[in-house]
């Protein structure tokens, strides 16, 4: 391995191994955003250094690395935690994280060339460098799908340029020791393959927890995950170590190269699929797996579902047809301003789309089951998988209810939005706890009627706050000239702030 102390007087600063500590100790305890912007900031300060020694930059890097640990999992909870947060805000966050991983990765990697320039260095420290380095790319990858975006082409080119040299070196089935603990150890091979199963896993259609949760599984599951020159029954995609982009279904065809390699889950899927048993049996965790402090049982076999459904090679068929339109909607984000929206619209006759929380979308194909959207950038503080939003269109001017359920955005950072519609028509309601004697009926809160006809004995959905459901028993609502009583029956979806439930009509 690497020799931790060298002779002879540094070159540079940051080579100064108790200057980098005493930096190190300065750095804010309570804001992770600034330390990271610290931390990056003599990153490259060191990346563009090219007279310091390789056992003193390896020694530096490795100092600021563990320093940033800490700080880049405080801000990742922060970042999961606040669902709908200020543009700058989550421009700070993001480009803290982004940044620090950046600048590590480009400094690993200038680690691996000095390295590789030695004939005498060994295939173990050959080997820690790319995987460090790979280990940073994955996270600058995770970091751009966390906000729907597509990962630069510099990393994916970056990414199959030192497995192709591991390959060459014969370097990338080694167990080394990338970091210190057994959750640090690994090949190079599989830490190429995190990031290619991560890119394959249609983390588009998942709400950031969801991604977070399904990064962790595939890290788990990395030593199962295979990858080879030619094709078997378990490929689903394939990448090419030498187009700078990332994995292709197999439904398109290779290219005949010899740069082509073909992955797939390999026995990970059936121990993915004994995972989610465990889970629905056990209501518990198995030993070894770490997804971050998260035990929802639904959340977790939702997602493993999803891994399931990817990791086999199959997808998700529409179940309507989409035409191809060009018109413009008005969209309301969340509960809150939808009920807002809505009282406006009854109760003045003035243009209530001019709200100030309302923005224009431009919808570029349309269903009975939902749209496709291309969204202002403005957008971007909020929009995200699982968000209510109420739509009015020009060519409907009635309020529907749908949710997010894809985000992507392109190099030109331009959003586009697939929105599953839960009703053709949304109104307004009051629930009330029906009336007993000569007690008036108690409002109990505002719902979206989801369903356009009320039958005796059918079934009906209301969008409502978020954890009400549970605590409800029969409800009144009034629509139109005629009152209602409605049973619980089912919570069937939900979001940071609201609930869908099912309800029978029992009584006019």
């Amino acid at each position: 391995m690497v020799s931790w102390f060298g002779r002879g007087k540094p070159e540079h600063p940051l080579a100064d191994t108790a200057k980098v500590e005493e930096l190190i100790s300065k750095l804010p305890a309570t804001d992770s955003a600034r330390a990271l912007g610290e931390v990056a900031g003599w990153l490259e300060l060191m990346n563009r250094a090219e007279d310091m020694k390789l056992e003193h930059r390896f020694r530096s890097l490795d100092l600021l690395d563990a320093a940033s640990r800490t700080h880049e999992h405080a801000l990742l909870v922060e970042y999961l935690a606040t669902p709908r947060q200020k543009k700058s805000h989550e421009h700070k966050l993001w480009t803290s994280a982004y940044g620090l991983w950046r600048e590590l990765g480009q400094g690993y990697q200038q680690c691996f060339r000095e390295c590789e320039k030695d004939r005498a260095a060994s295939r173990a420290n050959l080997s820690l460098y790319i995987g460090r380095a790979l280990r940073a790319l994955r996270q600058q990858l995770r970091w751009a799908l966390l906000r729907y975006e597509s990962a630069e082409q510099r990393v994916w080119s970056e990414l199959a340029g030192l497995y192709k040299v591991a390959e060459a070196k014969g370097a990338t089935d080694q167990p080394v020791a990338i970091y210190p603990g057994s959750s640090g150890s690994g090949t190079v091979k599989q830490e190429l393959l995190k990031a290619l199963m991560l890119s394959a896993s249609s983390t588009d259609s998942l709400h950031p927890v969801g991604q977070d949760i399904a990064a962790r599984v595939v890290s788990h599951f990395s030593g199962l995950f295979a990858i080879a020159r030619e094709p078997d029954e378990g490929s689903t995609h394939w990448f090419d170590l030498g187009a700078g982009k990332p994995p292709v279904r197999l439904v398109k065809n290779a290219p005949d190269a010899d740069t082509i390699r073909y992955i797939g889950a390999g026995a990970a899927l059936r121990e993915l699929e004994q995972l989610r048993a465990h889970i629905a049996y056990t209501r518990s965790l198995p030993e070894g797996l770490d997804l971050n402090g998260r035990l929802d049982d639904e959340v977790v076999l939702g997602l493993l579902k999803h891994l399931e459904q990817d990791w086999s090679g199959k997808t998700q068929a529409r179940r309507f047809e989409r035409r191809k339109v060009a018109t413009r909607v008005t969209v309301a984000p969340g509960l809150k301003e939808i009920i807002a929206m809505l009282e406006f619209a009854y109760n003045d006759s003035l243009d209530f789309t001019q709200q100030q929380a309302a923005e224009s979308w431009i919808v570029e194909d349309m269903s009975e089951g939902g749209y496709g959207a291309v969204i202002p950038a403005v957008a971007g503080d909020w929009v995200e998988v699982g968000t209510l939003v109420g739509v009015e269109g020009e060519t409907f001017r009635d309020w529907r209810v749908g949710v997010v359920r894809r985000v992507t955005r392109n190099e030109q950072q331009q959003q586009r939005v697939g929105v599953e519609l839960l009703s053709p028509r949304a109104t307004l309601v009051t629930m009330r706890a029906p009336a007993t004697g000569s007690a008036d009926a108690k409002v109990i809160g505002q719902a979206l009627l989801l369903s356009p006809k009320m039958e005796m004995d059918k079934d009906v959905g209301l969008v409502m706050g978020a954890d009400m459901f549970a605590n409800l028993g029969r409800v009144e609502i009034a629509v139109g000239e005629e009152t209602h009583i409605l049973r619980p029956s089912e919570s069937t979806d939900r979001g940071a702030d609201y609930e869908v439930g099912r309800f029978k009509v029992v009584r006019r």
